[in-house]
């Protein structure tokens, strides 16, 4: 989250590609094609795509548009199953006990230590409800910037591969150096680039 509250940190991108002249019917199609599907009711263990940023529950952007003027506004929601490690050597220990016992040995063998950890993790997973998590972006269609709320490295990584592979459009991190060249002139770029640090004390 972070379009609709009152305070946010985000993260600047610039939009690098062509864009089709067909704009927002290109859009639509691939919103559409990589939208979020939830898996509440199945027993995979990770789900990413956009939602309405009015409602992470609203995948088909029945009651909000993500076109808002010259802006792309969309949320990139991600659902996860997660096992906890420690529970998950827990139960493996366990079960690992409960079968030594009924088999009257000393030791398992790897194979059968590792298939029983496989097989505890599964139920686990089953077990776990997704975790969601939601993350605004705003895309500026006149000067190709894209605002995305957080500054999670990991949602930045899926947000750069989900972008791409939707818009086959690619972003560049906005750093300092990146805006000193955009802001300004050409013959001034070029002097930039024979900087070297220096020591001011």
């Amino acid at each position: 989250m972070g379009l609709l509250s009152g305070s946010a940190s985000f993260t600047r991108f610039t939009v690098e590609g062509e864009v089709p002249e067909n704009f927002w019917d290109f859009v639509a199609q691939r919103v559409t094609e990589h939208s979020f599907q939830d898996i509440d009711d199945t027993i995979d263990e990770h789900s990413i795509g956009w939602v309405s940023v009015a409602d992470m529950f609203d995948s088909e952007f029945a009651f909000s548009s993500y076109a808002a003027g010259d802006y792309v506004v969309l949320s990139m929601r991600v659902d996860e199953r997660k096992v906890s490690p420690a529970v998950l050597r827990k139960f493996t220990a366990k079960e690992e006990s409960r079968l030594r016992q009924e088999q009257g040995v000393r030791r398992l063998s790897r194979n059968v230590r590792l298939e029983i950890k496989e097989r505890i993790r599964a139920e686990m997973v089953r077990k776990s409800p997704p975790i969601p998590a939601v993350y605004d972006l705003c895309w500026n269609l006149s000067n190709n910037t894209l605002l995305f709320f957080t500054n999670s490295r990991k949602a930045l990584a899926l947000l750069e591969d989900l972008f791409r592979e939707t818009f086959e459009l690619s972003l560049i991190m906005q750093i300092p150096w990146n805006n000193a060249l955009q802001l300004t002139d050409p013959a001034i770029a070029e002097k930039l680039a024979d900087l070297q640090p220096a020591l001011l004390i």
